[in-house]
């Protein structure tokens, strides 16, 4: 008798992995198609994203409760991403101001992976959103910025948090600028690293 329940708890257990794997991959799917979107160009919508992931409106409605909460699921996926871009950067090894050149580099190479999900960004998602978004990655660039300036190689005359806030709004800046046109990749790169560290240096006190 002991065997059959366990097998018939087995198999319960099992139906349950089968179903959170399956609602996973849905969700990444999902995720997927209104990246593609986004990245092509196109008006993003829930029936679109559905439509693109071969789901239908109401699977999309069971992982995201709306457009928005969707958009902030995708940026969410591309900041966790940045941010292990930023950390393979290492941000903690050498100089704070050597370190603050790599990361720059690495932060405008990923947001080049995803400049469709910029424009997205700009039409659908709240500031408060994108804050919290940017969790992760704000707290490696906090991190850098406190190394920085016990090393007296970062300024201390503004708080730290507005180098952190100032390091995001620069970096999307030069990306809004490529998206409109207006510069070129290359050249904007070198602006922000001129403009960032000269921000990040200041009047080392």
């Amino acid at each position: 008798m002991f065997p059959s329940t366990d097998a018939r708890y087995g198999g319960s257990v099992t139906a349950t992995d089968h179903r959170r794997a399956t609602a996973e991959r849905n969700a990444e799917a999902i995720l997927d198609a209104a990246a593609h979107i986004a990245e092509s160009g196109r008006q993003l919508s829930i029936s679109a994203v559905a439509s693109e992931a071969g789901v239908s409106r109401v699977t999309v409605y069971a992982h995201f409760e709306g457009l928005e909460q969707l958009v902030e699921a995708l940026v969410e996926r591309a900041v966790t991403r940045a941010t292990a871009t930023i950390a393979a950067a290492e941000p903690g090894r050498g100089p704070a101001d050597e370190a603050l050149r790599r990361v720059i580099a690495a932060s405008w190479e990923e947001l080049g992976r995803h400049q469709g999900i910029g424009l997205v960004v700009a039409g659908e998602l709240s500031a408060e959103a994108t804050h919290r978004a940017h969790h992760g990655a704000a707290r490696l660039i906090r991190e850098l910025v406190d190394r920085g300036r016990k090393e007296r190689a970062f300024r201390t005359d503004v708080p730290a948090e507005w180098l952190v806030a100032s390091y995001f709004a620069l970096v999307h800046g030069a990306r809004d600028e490529v998206l409109a046109g207006r510069m070129k990749r290359g050249p904007a790169l070198e602006a922000l690293e001129a403009t960032l560290t000269d921000l990040f240096v200041g009047s080392r006190s």
